[in-house]
């Protein structure tokens, strides 16, 4: 069984433990020239994040604001981890309040894919969360906080109505023409799997 990690310092020591030279390499293709990287495989630090998913809030901030690529893509995966478990409504929309207020420790796209589904679409479907924020977001000047917009409501097609998924699709409209390529792709994936549901719905 994994030791309990319980301190950002902690996180920090494991992921640097776990550091490799050709990781490092690849991460570099997607985080920007400036951004420090250790350099660690995705999952080798999904379960260091999973050993930190208790990490008291001061820590979990503490790493959010570290400038490392890896440091704070595991507390995107903490809060993931802590959607996937058995939470009250109340517990569901602090979640997805953390992931707004850090949304500016989010430099990657796959930090975005890793957490928004479970920690903010989740809770926006069972409206603990106003969908307002998704048209928010959507209108932001961020790309990423555009992606998330639309990645959030892939939580629709798994767990929705037809009229959720209906939802998704509006804020994908919305998106139309978007100048970014990592927003583009994402409203891309959405449609797809929105209309593979509805027409899976319909043919039922």
């Amino acid at each position: 069984m994994t030791t309990p990690l319980s301190t950002a310092a902690q996180v920090v020591e494991a992921l640097r433990n776990a550091a490799d030279p050709s990781e490092e390499a690849k991460i570099r293709n997607r985080v920007a020239e400036e951004e420090p990287v250790i350099g660690v495989r995705m999952g080798t630090l999904f379960d260091i994040a999973k050993s930190a998913v208790d990490l008291p809030k001061t820590e979990l901030d503490a790493l959010f604001e570290h400038p490392a690529y890896e440091t704070r893509m595991s507390a995107f995966c903490v809060l993931d981890f802590r959607a996937r478990r058995n939470l009250t409504a109340d517990e569901r929309a602090a979640l997805a309040r953390i992931y707004l207020d850090r949304h500016d420790a989010i430099t990657t796209w796959d930090m975005v894919d890793r957490a928004a589904p479970r920690v903010l679409g989740w809770p926006i479907l069972i409206e603990v969360i106003d969908d307002v924020v998704l048209d928010e977001l959507a209108g932001a000047a961020d790309p990423l906080r555009r992606r998330s917009a639309i990645t959030a409501p892939l939580w629709f097609i798994k767990k929705g109505s037809p009229a959720d998924v209906e939802r998704g699709l509006e804020i994908a409209s919305s998106l139309d023409g978007d100048d970014h390529p990592r927003v583009r792709s994402a409203v891309e994936i959405y449609r797809k799997h929105a209309l593979q549901r509805l027409r899976s719905q319909s043919s039922a």
